[in-house]
């Protein structure tokens, strides 16, 4: 009886892992048919990287942040300023349509993630084989780091593709106190790669994904149609999702290191960020990173969420020229 009960559970499980699996997979072959790639791809070492561009003008690049693509920018922040930049928008690297940063392990039991300074080499060779030179590098979020390593890189090269300035959207810059929640700290680990990511891939509703942008918004509300176009869905896929929660959870000991190197900085830095961000809490990261970086202007918004650029567009292209004057490019 014993044998037969232990027979019968691993089928179950067996079948249940297998009907996951299909389910995960659909699910990511349907979210690629409503989010195909909207850009072009150029060829890097290792790999290729997803990127729009579009105007004319100095060069300014946009990069996203954790759990998104390009997408975020193309929705509305790129067409207020193609008219007098070249803008480039880039999947980060395991996001979008952009492969993961060469040599990272991508298993389901890893749990290496891509760097904010492996992201930045990999975006930078990619803008130096698309002939962007001295760019403003503007990044939300996690895209914010990865336009500080995109800085601290050039601190050790001269090349055309360093930085002219940054613009920081509600960007991560400091190490912060504590640990991350459960969300990352189980979905980031082995166990997670293996049991709870497949689960969330297959089975969460639309209905989560929705409530989930309405809270990284918050106070403000997603403008309309937002949701329906930014492809969230890209990042439920199981590579994206592994790749996201493992960038995040490694993050904290790489932001350590690169700041270090923050008082090296002297190009011009403006920060727009919201006195009501929870996710990226503007006494955390922009009120630290001035007290050692004088190059740093910092715009808060009163009662502005974690989307400053939804929120306050006006106020974050502003902030956009003022980097481009400081930088000698108006």
């Amino acid at each position: 009886m014993a044998r037969k009960a232990l027979t019968i559970t691993a089928a179950a499980i067996g079948l249940g892992a297998l009907l996951t699996g299909a389910s995960a997979a659909y699910r990511s072959g349907k979210a690629e048919d409503l989010y195909p790639p909207i850009g072009s791809f150029v060829e890097v070492t290792g790999g290729r990287v997803h990127y729009v561009q579009e105007g004319t003008g100095p060069h300014l690049v946009l990069l996203h942040g954790a759990g998104g693509n390009l997408r975020e920018f193309t929705f509305d922040l790129m067409g207020r300023l193609s008219d007098r930049y070249t803008v480039t928008a880039f999947d980060r690297p395991g996001l979008g349509y952009t492969d993961r940063v060469p040599g990272i392990a991508t298993g389901a039991l890893t749990t290496e993630g891509d760097g904010p300074r492996e992201q930045a080499r990999m975006l930078r060779e990619a803008a130096s084989v698309l002939g962007i030179e001295n760019p403003i590098v503007a990044g939300h979020s996690f895209g914010g780091i990865v336009s500080y390593a995109w800085a601290v890189e050039g601190l050790d090269t001269d090349s055309p593709v360093n930085a002219s300035a940054l613009v920081s959207l509600a960007g991560v810059t400091m190490p912060w106190p504590g640990e991350l929640g459960g969300y990352y700290t189980v979905n980031g680990s082995a166990f997670g790669g293996a049991v709870t990511i497949p689960l969330i891939t297959a089975f969460v509703p639309d209905s989560r994904v929705r409530s989930g942008i309405e809270g990284i918004f918050a106070p403000q509300s997603p403008p309309e149609g937002y949701a329906d176009y930014v492809g969230a869905a890209l990042t439920l896929r199981l590579d994206s999702f592994r790749a996201n929660v493992r960038q995040v959870n490694t993050l904290r000991p790489k932001v350590v290191e690169m700041a270090a190197r923050y008082p090296e900085l002297t190009l011009p830095i403006e920060i727009v960020h919201g006195t009501a961000d929870t996710t990226v809490p503007i006494q955390v990261h922009a009120e630290e990173v001035i007290k050692i970086v004088p190059s740093v202007n910092i715009v808060p918004l009163e009662g502005v969420g974690h989307m400053p650029h939804h929120a306050e567009p006006g106020i974050v292209i502003e902030a956009i020229d003022r980097a481009a004057a400081r930088a000698g490019l108006g």
